[in-house]
């Protein structure tokens, strides 16, 4: 008796999630389980990140935040405008090898290779998550807060998820057939992570380079988390559209790209 077209869609969807579930499962085990101290060491990196920068920035060269900002605390205002920063770059810089890593299962398998760059930002998900919580308890005994607006998070780290997905898709296939691509994705980002402000304000960046916080998602990502930790404020409506649409159209044009290139994959690698 033929399987009907919605029991076949609800069988694939079934799958796919059990998949991407392993994917994670065994992308957590590899880098923490058996280790001295384990998922310990997804608070370990960004904090001793924050130190260093905070040390550097605060201590060294003397930066003072201005009256109108949310917080006159650097080391939380550093710290909020970083969390964003290091799902994303984190999700984009292991996802352009993932395709090679997972080389094995591509070639040998029916197995379908665009899940392997959202496992990558689920995994992440996980260090995101435990250092977004040691943030908000932060927040909350230094400054003896804590905002409703906290209730949006999912949503901008949803389209946190949606924008480096689709870059991710992009750089893991590319690296299929590029093996460059991967040095080319780090200095992208390290490019990319000094355009975007986290270490100061938008209103400190000189008007003459304003131009480049206009065009980066990121400017606008790490901003909406700093309303939603530092402050009783939500983003505004006309920043959550521009994120919307950044990430929407990342996710499309990845997807697509990743879909094209993906015809050839097994043959390549």
């Amino acid at each position: 008796m033929p399987r009907l077209p919605g029991t076949l869609f609800l069988r694939n969807l079934v799958e796919r999630r059990s998949l991407l579930f392993q994917l994670v499962r065994r992308d957590f085990e590899q880098r923490f389980v058996g280790s001295a101290v384990g998922w310990v060491w997804g608070l370990i990196h960004p904090l001793v990140l924050l130190l260093c920068y905070a040390f550097v920035f605060q201590i060294c060269f003397q930066t003072r935040l201005p009256a109108s900002a949310m917080t006159q605390n650097y080391t939380l205002f550093l710290f909020a405008g970083m969390l964003p920063w290091l799902l994303f770059s984190e999700t984009v810089q292991r996802s352009s090898n993932s395709l090679l890593e997972h080389s094995n299962l591509i070639t040998k398998t029916v197995f379908p290779a665009e899940v392997v760059p959202i496992s990558i930002f689920l995994s992440s998900l996980v260090n995101h998550a435990l250092a977004l919580g040691l943030m908000i308890a932060a927040v909350a005994i230094v400054l003896n807060q804590i905002s409703v607006m906290l209730i949006l998070l999912p949503l901008y780290i949803f389209l946190i998820g949606m924008f480096a997905v689709g870059i991710g898709w992009i750089a893991s296939s590319l690296q299929v057939y590029l093996r460059d691509t991967s040095q080319v994705v780090t200095v992208m980002l390290t490019l990319w992570f000094w355009l975007t402000p986290i270490f100061v304000t938008e209103d400190q960046v000189p008007d003459d380079f304003r131009f480049l916080l206009t065009a980066n998602p990121l400017a606008y990502i790490v901003g909406a988390y700093r309303k939603l930790l530092l402050s009783y404020n939500p983003p505004g409506l006309d920043e959550t559209l521009l994120i919307a649409t950044f990430s929407l159209t990342a996710f499309f044009v990845g997807g697509l790209f990743f879909r094209h290139l993906k015809r050839g994959f097994a043959d390549v690698l």
